[in-house]
């Protein structure tokens, strides 16, 4: 796979800051002895927003190698399917 395009990752950069402020709130929320439905909820949400996070970098990876490679043959489908199945 070739380096990622740090243009496309700026998006990624900032959901996965976001997300890293709403852990922080989790972490606050457990130390306060907040209600265990408001804490599974805000995890839930940081948890799903790293996986749109992982998502993004693997689907700019695969642009890049189509992009970049020889087309859509020179892509390894083997190694393209383990990054989306390691997300999962």
């Amino acid at each position: 796979m070739t380096a990622l395009d740090e243009s496309e990752m700026v998006p990624v950069v900032n959901r996965i800051k976001r997300a890293q402020g709403q852990l922080a709130g989790v972490l606050r929320m457990l130390e306060e002895g907040r209600d265990c439905e408001e804490v599974v909820t805000q995890l839930a949400a940081v948890s799903r927003a790293l996986d749109r996070a992982g998502f993004a970098v693997v689907a700019s990876g695969l642009r890049q190698c189509i992009v970049n490679g020889d087309g859509p043959d020179s892509v390894d489908t083997k190694k393209m399917e383990k990054l989306f199945l390691s997300l999962a």
